[in-house]
């Protein structure tokens, strides 16, 4: 056996919850990647209760991620173990032990709405229509749902959902938004026609650009006339084989927090495009500027920025492709491990449009990498497993990095990527806890 169960005595100490950052004895705030001012080795060694193996090399400022991490998973209805970190609108995460399947389980998967999901006695799929409009449209076409099912073949194809602020918690100063940690990612099984499919049917004019969409979700407000959110993606990305108008989630109905009955499922960009409860398409002869399209909502500065910046909206640019990243889901951050076995490590790495091609390992703070086996992605925009086993050369406590490299060269920064005002993009290496005795 790899790891022993978690010690009881392992320290507890909460991470920062959203707009509330947890403060050290001086008052301090710590955020979730923990930089701050004077906490020294020997206090860290002794809030952990064991030795910091390879403190020499621990980079200034950087809390350790056992006193960091957040253990108290509050569940929402149809999920298991997800942490909500809102309730209007309804956000939960997944913590990154939950997500070891190869094929996120629907159970697992996060949940981020803009509004308040539809009433589910109102998404019955039997009277479910999709419109398909737009000024770039030949024949605007209303199908049912059944005729969507019918007239189109049906396509299945694993693909990561992530959210674009996904790590925003890391980022210091702070960002305006939801503070996620890791875990609003998962890749499941979709099922669906291809959007493709159901845009050449309907005719698509030579000056189509783009498209966008519109749901069924409703306003915090109450107010039935505001449109929630309205985003979409360039025509080129609409047309991809992988698009999909899906009405399955690993074999069975999406879950209603996730889109039942009808949802738009791109690969490699962030999971706003894909729009939920889907009511209507509109295909155009411009970029689209429904709710969450214009200003700096989904958009990064064109160029690096100073931490805290004002950054004009006119140097702000749409976020498309998501960054390499890689999350570690075996062990669970916190285990005790025997020193005389060897600690199996396994977790997934994704690259937006790009492909995984390294996944290196880190016992040492980054000083020193070894290469884990990384598997080939079922399909396209499909996350790739990874494991490896690794020694620990002594008693302590240690942090295990992992640090994957895309098939562009591209490799996750070891702390913390280039700052952006809305927090997008984070695509720090993932790091957890182990204790060996």
């Amino acid at each position: 056996m790899s790891a022993a169960p978690p010690s009881p005595n392992w320290p507890a100490r909460p991470a920062d919850v959203p707009s509330k950052p947890v403060a050290d004895e001086r008052g301090e705030s710590l955020n979730r990647r923990g930089f701050f001012g004077q906490l020294g080795l020997a206090s860290l060694s002794a809030a952990l209760g064991a030795e910091i193996v390879f403190a020499d090399r621990l980079p200034a400022g950087l809390i350790p991620v056992a006193l960091a991490q957040d253990n108290t998973p509050s569940p929402i209805a149809g999920k298991e173990g997800l942490t909500v970190l809102n309730d209007r609108p309804v956000l939960a995460e997944t913590p990154a032990h939950l997500l070891d399947d190869d094929v996120t389980p629907a159970k697992y998967l996060f949940v981020r709405n803009n509004g308040h999901a539809p009433a589910p006695e109102t998404l019955d799929p039997e009277q479910w229509t999709l419109e398909i409009a737009g000024e770039s449209c030949e024949r605007p076409t209303t199908f049912t749902l059944k005729e969507l099912k019918t007239r189109f073949p049906h396509h299945t194809v694993q693909m990561v959902l992530e959210c674009a602020g996904n790590g925003r918690s890391e980022f210091n100063p702070p960002t305006s938004g939801t503070q996620w940690t890791t875990g609003a990612v998962g890749c499941p099984r979709w099922t669906g026609v291809r959007l493709r499919d159901v845009l050449e049917h309907c005719g698509i004019k030579p000056d189509a650009v783009y498209l966008g969409y519109y749901g069924a979700d409703l306003h915090l407000s109450g107010d039935p006339k505001k449109v929630v959110i309205s985003r979409g993606a360039p025509l080129r990305k609409a047309l991809e084989d992988e698009t999909l108008l899906a009405f399955a989630m690993n074999g069975e109905d999406i879950p209603w927090q996730n889109g039942h009955p009808l949802r738009l499922v791109f690969g490699g960009w962030p999971a706003s495009t894909c729009g939920k409860w889907l009511k209507k398409l509109v295909v155009r002869d411009r970029e689209h500027d429904g709710e969450k399209m214009t200003g700096d909502s989904y958009r990064v500065p064109r160029y690096p920025v100073a931490p805290g910046s004002k950054v004009p909206d006119e140097d702000m640019v749409i976020i498309e492709s998501m960054p390499v990243k890689s999350l570690i889901t075996f062990p669970k951050s916190g285990v005790t491990q025997a020193l005389e076995e060897p600690l199996r490590v396994r977790g997934h790495a994704w690259a937006g449009e790009a492909e995984v091609a390294e996944l290196w390992l880190s016992i040492d703070f980054g000083s020193t990498w070894q290469r884990a086996e990384l598997g080939k992605p079922v399909n396209r925009y499909a996350w790739q497993s990874w494991k490896a086993e690794m020694r620990l050369p002594k008693k302590g406590y240690y942090e295990v990095w992992a640090r994957a490299t895309d098939d562009q060269g591209r490799a996750q920064p070891m702390i913390l990527p280039g700052w952006n005002p809305k927090g997008y993009l984070n695509n720090t290496c993932h790091r957890i806890a182990v204790q060996a005795v």
